[in-house]
């Protein structure tokens, strides 16, 4: 048996050459493959004495040569290949072990690996003969059943043969990914085509539905931040504990940063149920959950510093979550959530990374956009009454409005004294999600900032805020009626600001 062994990772390398070795396989390396197993004492032949080719072209040409390929694309079945390899004198090789270069750690020309590539493939197309190992996750398995039966199952092989062609196909499109961000400023945002290798990276309990399948999957070649969440109690995650949590993980991570103080956010169904900043976590929290305790129950908390005791406590003393998400958790009060919350998820994460291109597919077809950010600033914000915002009103409007942005639209949020009081979310009218925004308020609507994530097409939407006691407002304007809007906000007597930018949310 014949093993060719070309590895950019070289974790856990030497110890599964020398069990090959132990096993009388012929090993074949290849550059720094064979410096690392000449160093460590382990025996084989260099690639070079079995071609007869010196490497050339500072290692670009190696591999690429008929008696590695040969050895490797022959069909062991075809009388006329082993003729040809004989004729040739040409040795099989059994056993392909390689992984590429990291091409997205460090992009360049030079990290395009062509020699890799082409053993990777040539291997996995022959697997009906030849085992191809990418993974060095798989060599105590691949050296087992070597150990245990001389020879790896058709199994085996078909596994470790669909493993390399993902392989290949990561790296290429990590390949492809590079070109679109050093191409033409306008294919940059949106590429004539988009390439994505999806990892699994988390089986989830079930999807929307206990009848559906569902994962998480990353990017081939990232980490994304859930790659790195600790969780510390309850059941395993479902398709929506993991959408709902990230919602509600940058929400709050949004909210804190914008106040400088800390925040907690209640998201219930992908939408926010309460949402306040204070200055500190148990005032945050009980703000919050004031909004809609009604809507918490079953919901994520998101809270932007450590849970202390008497954060958890406050979280026991409330309805019950489905998941708590923090940064980290102080002595103890993990095994007091879990003694008191035995079925909500204890999740400690780090903080979440930025989004670039958001991706929703219906049937074979996928809709791309990028990130929805807030690219309008308070500063930037226009003022378009006669009366001016408070300073305490200003500070509202900004909370409502980013509450609003990350809210299904048609959304209306009201906010007072850094508390979202009111949220009405994903009405086909926006005057019944202001309706609804201000009946969640009750009293604490007088004297409140409300927020719209589109303009208001007639004023009665803006008149069902004005009326109930609401006496600033913030909204993108842009509709055909400002005049009218802005008529109607000057003779209720309130403030209003317009940022020229829409957050639409479905």
């Amino acid at each position: 048996m014949r093993a060719l062994l070309s590895v950019y990772d070289k974790t856990g390398l030497l110890p599964f050459a020398q069990g090959l070795a132990d096993l009388g396989v012929e090993l074949i390396a290849s550059g720094n493959t064979s410096a690392a197993l000449t160093e460590a004492g382990i025996a084989h032949r260099d690639v070079a004495t079995v071609t007869g080719s010196p490497e050339m072209l500072g290692g670009r040409v190696k591999t690429l040569h008929p008696k590695i390929h040969g050895g490797i694309l022959a069909d062991r079945s075809k009388p006329e290949h082993l003729v040809d390899l004989a004729v040739n004198n040409i040795s099989a090789i059994d056993l392909v072990v390689c992984n590429l270069y990291p091409f997205s750690s460090n992009p360049s020309i030079e990290l395009i690996d062509v020699g890799g590539p082409t053993m990777v493939r040539a291997a996995a197309k022959n697997h009906a003969h030849v085992g191809i190992v990418v993974d060095p996750a798989d060599y105590d398995v691949v050296l087992e059943e070597l150990q245990a039966s001389g020879a790896l199952s058709d199994d085996t092989r078909r596994r470790l043969a669909r493993a390399a062609f993902a392989h290949t196909a990561a790296y290429d499109a990590a390949i492809v990914a590079w070109f679109d961000r050093e191409g033409p400023e306008q294919d940059r945002a949106l590429p004539p085509t988009i390439h994505l290798a999806l990892e699994r990276a988390q089986v989830a309990r079930y999807g929307e539905n206990p009848h559906q399948s569902g994962a998480r999957y990353r990017i081939a070649g990232t980490t994304p931040f859930w790659d790195n969440v600790t969780q510390h109690g309850g059941t395993g995650l479902s398709y929506l504990n993991l959408f709902d949590a990230d919602a509600a993980w940058r929400l709050v991570h949004e909210l804190a940063s914008d106040a400088g103080t800390p925040a907690v956010a209640i998201i219930k169904h992908a939408n926010p149920c309460g949402a306040a900043v204070a200055e500190d976590l148990v005032g945050a929290f009980a703000k919050a959950l004031a909004c809609d305790p009604l809507s918490a129950f079953g919901g994520i908390v998101a809270l932007s510093g450590e849970v202390t005791s008497e954060v958890a406590q406050a979280i026991c003393d409330g309805p019950q979550a489905d998941v708590i998400i923090a940064p980290s958790y102080a002595l103890g009060t993990l095994e007091m959530l879990a003694a008191r919350r035995k079925a909500t998820r204890l999740l400690q994460s780090p903080a979440p990374e930025a989004i670039a291109l958001q991706l929703r597919s219906f049937g074979n077809t996928m809709l791309v956009q990028g990130a929805d950010d807030f690219l309008s600033t308070p500063d930037t914000w226009k003022v378009v009454t006669k009366r001016q915002p408070t300073r305490e009103e200003f500070e509202d409007l900004k909370l409502a409005w980013r509450v609003c942005g990350r809210t299904s639209s048609n959304a209306i949020v009201v906010a007072k004294d850094g508390v979202a009081v009111g949220i009405g979310a994903g009405q086909q009218s926006r005057v019944v999600s202001a309706n609804i925004a201000v009946t969640k308020a009750g009293e604490a609507v007088k004297g409140s900032a409300g927020a719209s994530d589109a303009f208001f097409p007639f004023p009665d939407g803006l008149e069902a805020l004005t009326s109930a006691g609401v006496t600033a407002i913030v909204q993108p304007g842009g509709s055909i009626r400002d005049g009218d809007v802005i008529a109607a906000a000057d003779a209720a007597g309130i403030a209003m600001v317009m940022t020229g930018e829409r957050h639409f949310r479905h």
